[in-house]
């Protein structure tokens, strides 16, 4: 029979060794996920206007900028 001890120091190893590699996983799907869809910015939002024939303000771009800030913090908290 293998001692308990060692069954201890398995488990904390192997629970040691899951974290790692999920934090690596986690990583790198994030860094792909950014890279094939980068969060819209303000020279993003003047380009969509533009495409759409709209003449883009300052204070549009700014005004669209908060309501999606606000958009996403309200359904973070859901």
């Amino acid at each position: 029979m293998v001692s308990t001890p060692l069954v201890v120091v398995f488990v904390v190893i192997g629970a040691l060794l899951g974290a790692v590699g999920g934090f690596f996983l986690a990583r790198k799907y994030m860094q792909d996920y950014f890279e094939k869809n980068p969060p819209v910015n303000e020279d993003m939002l003047r380009t969509m206007m533009m495409s759409m024939g709209q003449k883009p303000s300052e204070k549009k771009i700014r005004q669209m900028m908060q309501q999606m800030k606000t958009q996403n913090s309200t359904s973070k908290k859901k």
